[in-house]
């Protein structure tokens, strides 16, 4: 099993509880870096530090990937291997390119994820600043998805989407909590709660 651990932005103290605990319990621990190496050395002493570089020569990186998913390999099939990543893994980070690799060299590997201080809300905090009302979040590249909140009506939402070319959609409700529910496109109910997220992507 490989569980993928978001450990937030750089103070080692904001790490989640779970994050700690998984971090701990690891047969063994993988960083993309001496950064993450170090936001952690409070809770783990002997990770092993994978190449994952910031280039531009896209075959270099699916190499560095690749290779890194042998080594992560052995570990996950045979105990846990945690995977740190700085930040929140599903958050432009280095998580899903590994998981194509995974799915295609090692198909029997399960992975998950930890969800961990993104940079926006560490933004947010640092600067003195709050967000409220709709906001553009993108890495340069063209904007293909979108995120509601607290969108009280999904299946009126995503018909008023689906005419700016949206055609697929997920909506959770309650994450972790009580109760906490994901639904498809062709699944979204009339009404949900307030702690509803949709997600949109064209």
């Amino acid at each position: 099993m490989l569980v993928a651990v978001g450990i937030g932005p750089g103070d080692p103290e904001l790490l989640t509880v779970k994050a700690v605990k998984l971090i701990e319990k690891a047969d063994q621990v993988f960083v993309p870096g001496n950064v993450a190496k170090d936001i952690i050395a409070t809770y783990r002493a002997d990770p092993i530090v994978l190449s994952f570089p910031m280039s531009a020569d896209e075959d270099y990186i699916k190499q560095c990937i690749r290779e890194s998913a042998d080594l992560i390999a052995p570990v996950a099939e045979n105990g846990l291997a945690v995977f740190c990543i700085l930040g929140d893994p599903n958050f432009y980070g280095t998580f899903g390119r590994l998981c194509e690799v995974l799915d295609e060299k090692y198909p029997d590997i399960e992975y998950s994820s930890v969800p961990g201080v993104s940079s926006i809300t560490a933004f947010a905090s640092a600067a003195g600043i709050t967000l409220n009302g709709g906001i553009t979040i993108t890495d340069g590249s063209e904007n293909t998805a979108t995120l509601r909140m607290k969108v009280r009506r999904p299946r009126e939402t995503a018909d008023e989407l689906r005419k700016s070319g949206y055609h697929t959609f997920i909506l959770a409700e309650k994450m972790y909590m009580d109760g906490q529910k994901i639904y498809q496109t062709d699944e979204l109910p009339e009404e949900s709660p307030y702690f509803s997220i949709l997600y949109a992507g064209k």
